[in-house]
């Protein structure tokens, strides 16, 4: 079976607010990409994925009038996509989403958050996601209060096989710092956020700790925004996001080659415009990671990248599609479950 993590860049823009897909020349949110395309390039990206069960990163919001399930369930009705089901756990309020679109023929899932519901008093062993971790963030001896802007989605996913699975989609994301009047009130915001984000990587991998300590596999996937080398903040906290996820024990083969020391050439999945520049920044920030019980299946990746991987560049219309679908491309598992 295949599935897919996939970040749409503002996917939300795309419906009204009864969840009705808009499909006329307006602006996307995408530069110079209007609606009717933006929508038009995601119908053709899913489809050529045809995965049983896709993580749709920044998902359409789920709000007082929105539903992300209805929206999703109704985008894959106007492209006839098998992916006709739609499941998504605690809505957030970033108007981006975390939800998985699948093909109920072949798999089915359930939202099944684990850990316990602390209030605002929180708790040092993993809670649930939408609650609050304790954790000694800059080592002064005093607890900090952290919470993800973005609770990951955990569910139960059974293929037809009759296998199950631990499916865990994530979006971490360390807040710029926006608004600071000075150079120094700047990075001193900067590094707290990453401290936060480092600790919301510590808090989902004691979750994958007692997932695979159950005797579970565990699948991650998401766009994590962070790996090896990305940042300035790598030498002053030793260890990113991704590393602390990674372990010893889940394997993604795009990570391990980006620790690699010395590497010259690395994947990448994301494709970010930088205006003052005239140039664009390649990244390496969407994952799916696999416990190791589940390397025996046969495990294949791959990144949708129009201009790496060959199949997409030589398809003139998928590639442009992947192009103006989102500034990140999807990554793809193929597995034998």
């Amino acid at each position: 079976m295949r599935l897919a993590t996939y970040n749409v860049e503002w996917f939300a823009n795309l419906f009204d607010q009864n969840d009705r897909l808009i499909m006329d020349d307006g602006p996307s949110g995408r530069e110079g990409i209007t609606r009717a395309q933006q929508t038009e390039a995601l119908g053709k990206v899913f489809t050529a994925l045809n995965a049983d069960a896709i993580m749709v990163i920044e998902a359409p919001n789920t709000g007082r009038r929105q539903d992300t399930v209805q929206a999703l369930e109704g985008f894959a009705q106007a492209f006839d996509l098998r992916q006709s089901r739609a499941l998504m756990g605690f809505a957030n309020e970033t108007h981006q989403e975390i939800a998985l679109l699948y093909d109920p023929q072949v798999v089915s899932a359930r939202h099944d958050p684990q850990g316990a519901e602390t209030g605002k008093k929180g708790s040092a062993d993993a809670p649930r996601f939408d609650g609050v971790f304790r954790i000694d963030l800059d080592n002064d001896g005093n607890e900090d209060l952290v919470r993800f802007s973005k609770p990951p989605l955990e569910l139960e996913l059974t293929t037809r096989a009759g296998r199950s699975l631990r499916l865990i989609g994530a979006h971490l994301k360390s807040k710029a710092p926006h608004g600071e009047k000075s150079a120094e009130a700047a990075l001193r915001t900067a590094i707290s956020n990453r401290r936060k984000q480092l600790a919301q990587a510590i808090w989902l991998r004691q979750r994958i700790d007692a997932l695979l300590a159950a005797g579970r596999s565990v699948i991650l996937m998401g766009d994590l925004n962070d790996g090896p080398g990305l940042d300035d903040f790598e030498t002053l906290f030793g260890r990113s996001s991704v590393e602390i996820l990674l372990g010893e024990d889940m394997t993604d083969p795009h990570a391990r080659d980006a620790l690699r020391p010395h590497t010259r050439t690395l994947p990448t999945t994301a494709r970010f415009f930088l205006g003052e520049r005239g140039r664009y920044m390649h990244a390496l920030l969407d994952y799916i990671m696999v416990s190791q019980d589940l390397m025996a299946r046969r495990p294949a990746w791959r990144i949708w990248h129009p201009f790496e991987d060959l199949t997409c560049w030589a398809m003139p219309e998928l590639r442009d599609a992947l192009l103006a679908a989102s500034d990140h491309f999807p990554v793809t598992l193929d597995i034998d479950i």
